[in-house]
């Protein structure tokens, strides 16, 4: 069972979490390009991916749970817990600076107002860059 939970979190992870990620930079060609409903679409589909991305989470904990207790893993322990610190920090912003901002700039879009480009650009790179710490984590195991 474990395997196919790990299956479904590293799937989960790439075709899940990699678009929560990404979708805001592609939002950013849109604004430069002036399409507000792209935008907007893409605020929306970031929006979602990143309320999914709470599935994946799901699933590393259950690993964690399912994990031998030879591996001698809990939320506790430290890569395991940096990693879930990370991810929420990643999803908060998105859900609640990178979203709302997305929402705004294709409404200013609309109405002939600014682009909220470097607000947009510098939350999405710190939510990439979280994200990126957060595989590595996964990947390196420090202290494992």
């Amino acid at each position: 069972m474990s395997e196919l939970i790990n299956v479904l979190h590293v799937v989960g992870a790439v075709f899940i979490v990699g678009p929560m990620a990404i979708l805001p930079m592609t939002a950013m060609r849109a604004i430069r390009a002036g399409e507000a409903g792209q935008v907007g679409l893409l605020a929306k589909s970031t929006s979602i991916f990143s309320w999914l991305s709470v599935v994946v989470a799901l699933l590393g904990f259950a690993l964690v749970g399912l994990a031998p207790d030879e591996f001698d893993l809990s939320v506790t322990t430290p890569w395991v817990l940096w990693s879930i610190i990370l991810y929420a920090i990643a999803a908060g912003l998105n859900l609640f600076l990178v979203v709302p901002t997305l929402q705004r700039a294709a409404e200013d879009l609309r109405n002939g107002g600014a682009s909220r480009y470097p607000a947009i650009a510098a939350g999405s790179g710190v939510v990439s860059l979280l994200l990126v710490a957060v595989v590595v984590l996964m990947v390196w195991k420090p202290g494992s």
